[in-house]
Formats: C-alpha cells, structure tokens, sequence
C-alpha cells in the first residue's frame, strides 16, 4: 500500500488506502490528502469546496427564472450571468440597485468610489447582468465530479484533462468581479458569512472524532496549536490534522490516515478566502492594468513554486497556492468585465494554447512522486490551468437553459451548484466512509471465492458508485446549513423542482 511522503501532495484532497483481503493488490487509489492542484495542494476544493450573485446577497435571488434556484457554491462560484429582464415589480422593489446599476454603465465613477464601492469598470467592461448562466454552471458541477474522480482512482491524468480547481476559483473570480459593483466591505461580509457556518459543521464533526483517535496537537504542533486548531473557526490557514491515528473507539475503521483523507481538501477554504479578501485590490489593479494583472500570479508561481524562493510552513503553502490560481481568479473578472471577449478568438486561443504547451513541457522535467500529476508540479498547473480556463471561458455561450440532451441533467446541476460546499467539504472523508461499507462483502462466498479477482480490480469503481448515494445523504442531513447561513430557508433537497412547479402555475 502506498503511502504518501508529503501531506499536501495534491491540492485536491486525499487518497485512501483500499482495503480488502489482498491490501498489497488493492492499492491506493487516493492522491493525498491535499488540494487538487496546487503545489501541496488539491482539486474546489474547490473549488470551492465551492457563490452568490449581486442580488442574491441581498434577498436569497440572482434574477434567475424559474426552476433555477440560487446556488451558493463555496459562496464563491455563484451562476455567472445571463441576460434575465426583470419585471416591473422588480424593479420597483429594488429602485436604488436599479439606479446604482445605470449608473455604473454610464462611467460614473465618483459616486461609486464615495460609496465605497469596488473600482469603477473601464471602458471595456461590458459586465454581465445578473442570472444564471447554465454553461458555469455546468462547468462547477464537472468540476465537483472530477474532484470526487480523482481523489478516488487517483488518476494523475484526470488534472490535465480538466483542471478543476483552476476552472473553480475562475468562476469564482467572474462572480466577485461583478458583485464588486457595490461596497467591497459588505461583499466580502456576506461571502464569509455563507462559508463558515457549512466548515463549522464539518469541524464540529471531524475534530472531535481527531481527538478521540488519540490526536496531541499540542505536542504535534507546539506552542501555536491554538492557533492553528482556530483555523477550523475561522480558516486563515489550512487547519491542521494528525498524519497517523489510532482508531476511534467504536468506529474501527477510522484509523490510519483517515484524517488527512477528511481534512487534506480543507486547503481550499483557505486560498478562497484569500482571494475574496484579496479581491477589490486585484480587482482595482485589474481594471487598471489589466494584462500585468493577469499575468503577474503566474510570474509569482516562477519564482516560488519552483525553489527558487523557499517559503516555508504554511505561509509558504498559502501564497504558493494564491500564485498558481491567482490568473484563473483574474480571467474571472476578465470574463466578467467582458475584456476576454474583447481578445479576438484566434488570438486567446493562440496563447492559452503556448501557456498549456509551456506547462506540458516543464511538467516532463519536474515529474513528482505520480508522474504527470500536476499537482505535484505549481509552474505546470498554473501555466495549464489558466491556458485552459482562457478557452473554455472565450468560447462560452450563454445559456438561461441547458440545451438539447444536457436538459436531462438539470436537477442535478441545479443540485450540485446549491450544494458545493456541502459536496467538496465531505466528499473526501465519504470515500473513506466507503469502505467499511464495501468490505464486508468479501464475507460472502460468492464474493471471495468467485469474484474474488474481480471485485479487488473494480474496488474504486464500486467506491465512486457508493460515495454518490453516502453525499446524497450528507445534503440532506447538512446541506441545509448552506442555506441557513445565506440566510433562506431551509431546503433538504434543493434541485430547483419547487422552483419549477412553482413558475409553471404562474404561466397557466
């Protein structure tokens, strides 16, 4: 059974050991448990574990129509934007937005920054109006299912084939590019706000059981361990874990490393609570300089994600991390502020293409510990993701609804959107919840005797079966704290059918 020699490997979160009868055979299947991607890091956790729009942080809506309730993922990859007229009576219950809103569009600056709002769009900001662009949407739910993919087979090729990280915290910058609009202090607030209460659960969950395990942090950790065990309250850093665990009484198969498994993908929360906080200055730096912005993160990640500036500890993870997805983050508000489309096609295409090039081939010479896992490679995922983010964001459509076979995926879409944050921060430690639910099988004879072979080669498709069915369970049971702390109402199963029954009256 492999072990991993570092805990950060992947940004995307852990991997675990397969058990079975042959545990030599079975493998892990698990990258480590760190973000998936960045340097230490993991996949977004995502991000990102995982956002609202401008009207959504006031009153619960983005101006979506019907069916398509506001999703909150990591309070951070809200819809991006669609046109959606709104209604007389909208627009009469929101006269100051209405206002605030035309004149932003007429270039009025000074009033925007005596309010104290975020910096004034230049002249090439088109913005997007507010709704739900289905084509984001579609793309956070791919990247909820690659995370949960990857932490589960451990495949180093799934980061080249869809960085999902990269393609989180870029949907998360276009969100807060366009929130922005009004009062920075009130935006960064209200994100904050709709993080912690879902990662508070999950503390209130997982450290105890640390604990239980046999977990010292004190002597782990030193004189700081109170400070690091806050990070679970108010994550600043990534919150730390025990590396090797007893087993907790009552629950034998929480032993080993389960903790790293659960908690490695906390590094996410961390990164995406820098880049908000981070986010009016590099959106002020933006719409300045807009090209130097965009490509400074990535002259960062040359400098310190590739050993030529060493920055240690969890400082040194932190920036590093910022500095890989900094330029995703920025595409996000070029998306937003329409400067993307202001590119011509061939020629974004032309130079995303050389920074994906560029990566591939410093990747072949810094191979880590899983070969072409760009995890374990800062340079090449930067360089890969934001090339890859470019593209998919030049070429996106606008979608109010899914087109065509897509629309058979609609609930789960609108699901996985609602509940990002409740997916990423649980997935890993329900992959882990798996096997003690699988194992007992070999207790069969049809299973050890004659599927014997056979159930040992598929175990981490039987894994990535299961956990589907384990995070359905865990939406219902705490999904609805997502809700709670955006201040809606409670939805155990929020898939936009209410929403939907509810405009199909309307319209009869």
């Amino acid at each position: 059974m492999r072990r991993e020699p570092q805990a950060r490997r992947d940004p995307q979160a852990g991997r675990h050991p397969l058990a079975g009868p042959d545990p030599d055979a079975a493998g892990d299947p698990f990258a480590q448990g760190g973000p998936q991607s960045g340097p230490g890091g993991f996949a977004a956790a995502q991000g990102d574990p995982y956002a609202a729009a401008d009207a959504y942080e006031r009153d619960g809506s983005y101006g979506q129509t019907p069916g398509y309730p506001q999703a909150d993922a990591f309070a951070t990859s809200g819809p991006a934007a669609h046109p959606v007229a709104e209604t007389a009576t909208a627009t009469a219950q929101r006269p100051a937005e209405a206002k605030e809103g035309k004149e932003g569009k007429e270039g009025k600056e000074g009033k925007g920054a005596k309010e104290g709002e975020g910096a004034a769009a230049p002249s090439w900001a088109g913005g997007k109006k507010p709704g739900r662009d289905r084509y984001l949407d579609l793309l956070r739910s791919l990247a909820l299912v690659r995370v949960v993919a990857y932490h589960v087979f451990g495949w180093a090729w799934l980061t080249i084939l869809f960085p999902s990280m990269g393609v989180m915290f870029a949907l998360a910058g276009s969100l807060m590019a366009r929130s922005l609009n009004r009062p920075a202090l009130g935006v960064i607030r209200g994100r904050i706000r709709r993080l912690l209460p879902p990662v508070w659960v999950f503390g209130a969950v997982a450290v105890p059981l640390m604990f239980l395990s046999g977990w010292q942090p004190a002597k782990q950790l030193g004189g700081t361990w109170l400070i690091e065990l806050f990070t679970y309250v108010v994550p600043f850093g990534a919150p730390p874990y025990p590396w090797d665990t007893d087993a907790v009484p009552g629950v034998g198969w929480l032993s080993g490393s389960w903790a790293v498994q659960a908690a490695g993908p906390l590094w996410y929360i961390r990164a995406y609570l820098w880049f908000v906080i981070a986010s009016p200055l590099l959106l002020w730096a933006f719409r300045r300089v807009p090209w130097a912005t965009l490509l400074a993160p990535l002259a960062l990640t040359a400098v310190i994600g590739t050993g030529l500036v060493e920055i240690p500890g969890e400082t040194g993870r932190a920036i590093t991390d910022f500095a890989v997805y900094g330029s995703c983050w920025v595409v996000g508000f070029a998306h937003q502020d329409g400067l993307l489309k202001q590119v011509p096609r061939y020629l974004a295409v032309s130079c995303a293409a050389l920074f994906m090039g560029f990566g591939l081939w410093w990747a072949s010479g810094h191979l880590g510990p899983d070969g072409w896992d760009l995890n374990d490679i800062p340079l090449a995922q930067a360089a890969w993701s934001f090339g890859f983010v470019v593209i998919l964001l030049q070429y996106a459509p606008s979608w109010q609804e899914l087109p065509g076979r897509l629309a058979q995926f609609d609930k789960l879409i609108t699901l996985s959107n609602n509940r990002a944050v409740t997916i990423y921060l649980w997935h890993n430690a329900l992959i882990m919840a798996t096997i003690p639910l699988l194992d007992p099988l070999w207790q069969f004879p049809l299973v050890y005797d004659t599927l014997g072979t056979a159930f040992a080669e598929t175990y981490s498709v039987w894994m990535f079966v299961l956990v589907w069915p384990l995070i359905g369970l865990t939406i219902v049971a705490v999904g609805w704290i997502e809700d709670l702390a955006a201040g809606r109402k409670p939805r155990l199963w929020p898939d936009g059918s209410r929403r939907a029954r509810a405009g199909g009256t309307r319209r009869r």
